[in-house]
C-alpha cells in the first residue's frame, strides 16, 4: 500500500473525492490537482465522487466484481486478486477502466477509454528492483510510472513528468493526484483508475 505526505482536506468525507482545481508549477508547467478519500480496509468498496473546483460532481468511481463468489475468493487473496476499477462521468456513464490480469505467470493491468475506445497495458519493469517501474502504453506512446512507496509515483513521458500521485495515512487514505496541462492524456479517468489499480492496491 501507498504512503505519503499531502495536506489535509479536513474531516473524513465519507470516502469522496473532493477536487480543487489550483495552479502549481513544476518545471514551469501549471498542474490540476485533485484529493481524495479511500478507506482503510480494502475490503470497503463505496462508490467515490470526483468534484471540480466548483463543487460539481464530474466523475465517479468504485471497485467493481461481476459476481458475488468472485468478492468472496478476493478475500482469501487479500483483495488483490480480482482487481477492477470503473470510472464514470457526471451522467454516470462509464468513460474508462482498469483491472489486473494473471496471465502464464506474468501480473500487467489493462485498461480501456470507452471515449477514445483506446486500450493500455500497464506493465511492470525491472523486477529485480524492489519497487518496478511500471510502463503504461497503447502500442504507440509509452507512459512510465517511477513508483515510490512513501514519496510522489510520477508518471513520465519523453522524460517530462506529466502527472503524479501521493497517498497519506491518516484515519483514512488521504490521495493527491496532479495532472499537468501539457500532458499527451487529458482525462483524469484515465490516472484515477490506473493509480487505483496500480499505486492504491497494487498486485
Amino acid at each position: 500500500m501507498a504512503h505519503g505526505h499531502c495536506f489535509d482536506i479536513g474531516g473524513i468525507l465519507e470516502s469522496r473525492i473532493k477536487s480543487i482545481y489550483v495552479i502549481f508549477l513544476i518545471g514551469g508547467m501549471t498542474m490540476a490537482i485533485y484529493t481524495y478519500e479511500q478507506p482503510i480496509d480494502i475490503e470497503e468498496t463505496p462508490k467515490t465522487s470526483v468534484y471540480n473546483e466548483k463543487g460539481e460532481i464530474v466523475y465517479s468511481f468504485q471497485r467493481y466484481y461481476s459476481n458475488g463468489v468472485k468478492k468472496r475468493l478476493d478475500k482469501i487473496m487479500d483483495y488483490r486478486y480480482f482487481l477492477w476499477y470503473n470510472v464514470y462521468d457526471s451522467d454516470e456513464q462509464l468513460v474508462f477502466m482498469c483491472k489486473k490480469v494473471s496471465r502464464k505467470g506474468k501480473v500487467y493491468f489493462e485498461a480501456y477509454d470507452y471515449t477514445e475506445e483506446k486500450k493500455y497495458i500497464v506493465a511492470y519493469d525491472r523486477w529485480k528492483e524492489l519497487v518496478p517501474d511500471l510502463l503504461i502504453s497503447d502500442g504507440k506512446i509509452q507512459i512510465k510510472i517511477d513508483k515510490e512507496l512513501e514519496d510522489w509515483s510520477k508518471f513520465v513521458y519523453n522524460d517530462n513528468e506529466i502527472a503524479r500521485w501521493k497517498a497519506h495515512l491518516d484515519e483514512v487514505f488521504t490521495i493527491q493526484l496532479e495532472v499537468a496541462e501539457n500532458s499527451p492524456v487529458q482525462n483524469v479517468a484515465f490516472f484515477i483508475a490506473i493509480s487505483q489499480c496500480a499505486l492504491f492496491i497494487g498486485s
